[in-house]
């Protein structure tokens, strides 16, 4: 829901939350369902307890991905650089 100055306020693992943002209103929405749905996942695999561990454990599963995506793109752009010399080369050589 947004309010009158920019932000939203936001559910996240039974909690409001307001926040502000320059994106806009439904992607900054979109993250917070991604977060809530992540700390419920964390919440029914190993009940921990508290919500601190809760966002904690959710926040290590977030960088998880993040971290193998990075991976995966940079995996992806070697490959891709490894052809555009592979292809500069075969150019050279006709040349």
């Amino acid at each position: 829901m947004s309010d009158e100055k920019g932000g939203i306020t936001v559910e996240i693992f039974g909690h409001q939350y307001k926040i502000r943002g320059d994106a806009d209103p439904e992607y900054m929405a979109e993250i917070a369902r991604y977060v809530d749905q992540k700390m419920k996942e964390v919440a029914k695999g190993a009940p921990v307890g508290s919500l601190a561990k809760i966002g904690i454990l959710a926040a290590l599963n977030i960088a998880e991905e993040l971290f193998r995506v990075r991976d995966e793109k940079l995996r992806v752009i070697q490959g891709i650089d490894t052809v555009a010399r592979r292809m500069q080369r075969k150019l050279e050589e006709v040349a």
